[in-house]
């Protein structure tokens, strides 16, 4: 419903991309949320670190093409990108939560901890947009939805246990 309104009222706001990077510019994590070639995608990505300057206080910049709506995260920079005709005050609030949704799932921003929680994050980066349009979503239930349990997956892991129990029986 709420991406139908968006539509209807004429509002553009479409992300492209939501990526994790270092300040070298080398990609951890990217979750494109419309279709895209990976060439396009890496090599979006690998301008946006030449077209950062260290003097500016900005938190956006903006290309022929798209803009990049970033902010950043100790020796990293959590990257949005959206197109030229995004709302750039929404932009700004989706980059605070994605901000947010990350120190939550990971114990420490620095590499190795988001390599390694890589799943979760896009988990959760898949709850904040869908089809490129921001969902109406807190952290909190960002946190409760990645979470949830599957009962599907509860009775596959409980056969499974007891398969693998009757297995050791027999040896």
């Amino acid at each position: 419903k709420q991406w139908y309104q968006r539509r209807v009222r004429g509002a553009q706001m479409l992300l492209l991309a939501a990526s994790v990077c270092t300040r070298k510019g080398n990609v951890l994590l990217s979750r494109q949320f419309v279709e895209m070639t990976k060439s396009r995608i890496e090599g979006l990505l690998s301008a946006f670190p030449k077209l950062i300057s260290a003097d500016k206080q900005h938190t956006f910049i903006e290309t022929e093409s798209v803009r990049y709506v970033y902010q950043p995260l100790d020796k990293l920079y959590i990257v949005l990108v959206t197109t030229k005709t995004s709302n750039i005050l929404e932009d700004l609030e989706t980059l605070r939560l994605f901000a947010r949704v990350i120190p939550e799932y990971c114990r420490t921003i620095d590499e190795k901890e988001i390599s390694d929680k890589v799943f979760e994050l896009i988990f959760a980066f898949d709850e904040i947009i869908a089809l490129g349009y921001r969902e109406n979503v807190s952290l909190a239930q960002i946190k409760t939805f990645t979470e949830m349990d599957s009962h599907d997956e509860k009775v596959f892991q409980a056969v499974r246990q007891t398969q693998e129990k009757k297995k050791k029986k027999k040896k």
